[in-house]
């Protein structure tokens, strides 16, 4: 009976992982280890583009690239992790339940944003989290036009002045006025805890954040959080109440429910501590990769991002050294000492900053160049052929160069 790698999750952290345990295996001309990929749906969404007005393009399909390779896929959704008896529960497309046995695991279930217990939270607010949330989010935006003209019809609030909240809040108003009209008086709001716009982005990259606000007309409310979601308003803790129908909650992310399930220490976004290997600590079986993995990246005590950039790394390595660690070799320890960022500014452009003070190398029209680039090349997966593919996974090739 062959031995198992299981691997949890088809996003960046499971397909890469999959990739990469199959790329060693092959080299080893080892065929008694099988590696099964378990998730909902075989392809990759790409979450880091949900914020974009055109959905079509972001998800890729993975089940001709599991072919070519030899990965096995089942389709279903994991729901209990039994660490002792190695083996995973889950419930199939059919609503069945059934189990899985592994070797060696690869926890690689993402992360989802956190919704902290606000009022009205669960009812009024939107988020890019998922494809079928901001699937949802723009057949709201598209039925705008059917709602007669008010304030909050024409304005859309922004909680969250991260990542996430920063890229989402910039495409709105060329949104909006694709759906309202040219003419029609929009406003787009992000409401977010920093004393500064942009300020959870460090220093040199808040400035061109500002700026591009400007350009665009977005306005920041700091420092005052939400306290309460009506369906046509947002109420902040110092009493303001702001007349929007479509509130979109940005604030964050945790780490999937199922890091729960394995013993080991977490960080505040519920993610397992590994080694540098990726296995848990504590876990003689257990990897956790992508973003249910607290990893350090070098040796000066950074550590790696919620982001895809971090979760291609991790999963090159997870793959690897899962493989690895069955048949007997030497693993790779994971390193991703090069840190960027490329924020999308919507019309205004993008910024691309180094380094993890995010020094800022490009903005405006050549930033948004390199942004184009990443998000329609770069994080996709390799074609469906065997061998370029199994190269593609070396956990040696940084993913920035």
């Amino acid at each position: 009976m062959k031995q198992q790698i299981l691997i949890i999750g088809a996003g960046f952290g499971g397909m890469w992982s999959a990739l990469s345990a199959v790329r060693l295996l092959d080299r080893h001309q080892r065929l008694d280890i099988a590696v099964t990929v378990l998730a909902p749906q075989a392809e990759l969404r790409v979450r880091p583009r949900f914020y974009e007005a055109d959905l079509a393009t972001t998800v890729a399909p993975l089940g001709p690239l599991f072919d070519a390779v030899g990965v096995r896929f089942m389709q279903g959704c994991a729901t209990r992790i039994d660490s002792a008896a190695r083996r995973v529960s889950y419930r199939d497309a059919s609503g069945n339940n059934a189990h899985l046995p592994y070797d060696r695991l690869i926890l690689a279930s993402g992360s989802q944003v956190s919704r902290p217990p606000v009022a009205g939270i669960d009812r009024f607010t939107f988020d890019v989290d998922s494809l079928e949330s901001a699937q949802k989010l723009d057949a709201h935006l598209q039925s705008l036009r059917q709602q007669p003209d008010s304030p909050a019809r024409n304005t859309v609030v922004v909680v969250g002045g991260g990542f996430t909240g920063i890229e989402t809040a910039m495409e709105m108003p060329a949104r909006l006025r694709a759906i309202l009209g040219e003419q029609t008086d929009i406003r787009v709001i992000v409401i977010d805890m920093a004393k500064q716009i942009g300020g959870a982005m460090g220093q040199e990259i808040a400035t061109v954040v500002a700026q591009a606000s400007d350009q665009l007309s977005l306005t920041w409310k700091l420092g005052s959080p939400v306290t309460q979601v009506e369906a046509d308003a947002v109420v902040l803790d110092n009493g303001e109440r702001i007349a929007a129908s479509t509130v979109i909650w940005a604030v964050g992310v945790q780490a999937s429910p199922l890091t729960q399930q394995i013993t080991g220490e977490r960080d505040l976004h519920g993610r397992l501590h590994v080694d540098r290997n990726l296995k848990v600590l504590g876990q003689d079986a257990i990897y956790a990769t992508g973003d249910t993995a607290y990893a350090a990246v070098d040796d000066a005590g950074n550590h790696a991002l919620m982001t895809c950039q971090h979760a291609i790394a991790l999963g090159r390595s997870a793959g690897n050294n899962a493989a690895a660690d069955l048949l007997g070799v030497a693993p790779i320890p994971y390193s991703q000492p090069k840190y960027v960022t490329c924020l999308d500014l919507g019309a205004w452009g993008a910024v691309y900053t180094e380094g993890w003070e995010r020094k800022v190398v490009l903005t405006g029209q050549e930033g948004k160049a390199l942004k184009t680039q990443i998000n329609t090349e770069w994080i996709y997966p390799p074609a469906a052929e065997r061998d370029t593919a199994l190269a593609a996974a070396d956990p040696l090739i940084p993913v920035v160069a």
